[in-house]
């Protein structure tokens, strides 16, 4: 296609959800019923959850952010400790550990898995440590073996960021259930969505059973409604979290589509992979790529340029050609809030180059084969 038809072309979005008569089926039905939270319908996308992570107790929440809140709020890490996570993240990581009172300590990302740097791990842990907290940057595992090693030798907790995990896995084992807790999302902009929603992932019962009190605004409802006891009432500190059932519905149907979805997605990854194999290696680009001991769930391709001004150009020259592009996070070190904290001044030199030159290419089960010709086609017109 000329660059002139591609600019008169439809544009092509970033993300786009698969959503249709099977999802809004399953919305009636909940209307139909018990609309609030923890209803039938929650229960059952939990159990279809837990046998997609490894047996785990899974609570879903209204988000991931509010399930890494009640992540830390259960493992009782509050004021006067420090939690480990990577400065490439999105907002929530950091805002989960001030919302509880701990402190964020930002350190550096690994250039092959844009995920924790164990080693730096290692050199920023102190007395105030309480956690670790890796994030799956799209859907792609960190060095696991070292950072959960790491834990070990010093007593620390290890809280997944998974949101972007859900179908990807590290030697096998699904991403959400290597630490003490894991924390997926389904967002619009996820591999399967209700809108906005998310989900606990739990280990260990006795962390289960405070999580789901705090989850339930400090009371036992949900042994209640299970008929363990015979009256519910007031017996911890909580808020709510808990998602309603007709948002439980969205996502019970699209987890019938999930198998599709992923192939889909899949797809698109591999023909990019392969269309933009030559200008790539020509240009000094590094495409997303699947890295041995890594299942990958196909949640996001993108491309490192080798610096932030071809990266930039890039991006415009996509977004003139309709094809809607985009970077990726701020680092959280370097915001006005991470000045505010006093984390301007730390050196993270991988995070900073990454996040000035990588750069998102649309990725969703709704592209076309022509879609995604199209956005070759204007990738391979980019001269960095």
């Amino acid at each position: 296609m000329s660059g002139s038809g591609a600019r008169t072309a439809p544009a092509i979005p970033l993300s786009a959800a698969w959503l249709g008569e099977a999802e809004a089926a399953r919305v009636r039905e909940a209307l139909a019923g018990r609309t609030a939270g923890d209803g039938p319908i929650c229960r059952r996308v939990e159990r279809r959850l837990s046998e997609m992570l490894a047996g785990r107790r899974v609570l879903l929440t209204t988000s991931c952010t509010h399930a890494l809140e009640l992540a830390l709020l259960a493992l009782g890490i509050g004021r006067g400790r420090e939690v480990i996570c990577p400065s490439f993240t999105f907002v929530s990581t950091a805002n989960a550990i001030l919302r509880v009172g701990a402190q964020p300590v930002f350190a550096e990302i690994e250039e092959k898995t844009l995920g924790l740097d164990a080693d730096d791990v290692a050199r920023r842990v102190t007395d105030r440590t309480a956690a670790i907290l890796p994030v799956h940057y799209a859907g792609t595992a960190p060095d696991m073996e070292a950072l959960l090693a790491l834990a070990r030798d010093h007593g620390l907790r290890v809280v997944e960021d998974a949101a972007q995990g859900l179908g990807a896995a590290w030697r096998g084992t699904p991403l959400g259930t290597l630490g003490d807790l894991g924390c997926l999302s389904f967002h619009e902009t996820k591999n399967v969505t209700c809108g906005e929603g998310g989900a606990l992932v739990v280990g260990d019962q006795a962390l289960a059973a405070r999580a789901e009190i705090i989850r339930e605004k400090g009371t036992n409802r949900s042994a209640f409604l299970r008929g363990e006891v015979d009256k519910y009432t007031w017996v911890a500190e909580g808020s709510s979290y808990i998602l309603s059932d007709v948002l439980a519905a969205i996502l019970d149907a699209q987890l019938d589509r999930f198998p599709e979805i992923q192939v889909r997605r899949a797809r698109v990854s591999e023909r990019y992979r392969e269309g933009l194999d030559h200008w790539a290696a020509a240009s000094g680009v590094r495409l997303s790529e699947d890295l041995e001991d890594r299942t990958p769930n196909h949640h996001i391709f993108f491309l490192l340029f080798p610096d932030g001004k071809a990266r930039d150009g890039c991006m415009d020259h996509l977004r003139a050609e309709g094809v809607l592009a985009t970077f990726h996070y701020v680092p959280l070190h370097s915001s006005p809030r991470g000045r505010e904290l006093g984390t301007a001044a730390v050196e993270l030199p991988t995070t900073e180059r990454v996040a000035a030159s990588l750069l998102r290419l649309p990725l969703h089960p709704l592209l076309a084969d022509e879609d995604v010709e199209r956005v070759i086609d204007a990738v391979r017109r980019f001269r960095p």
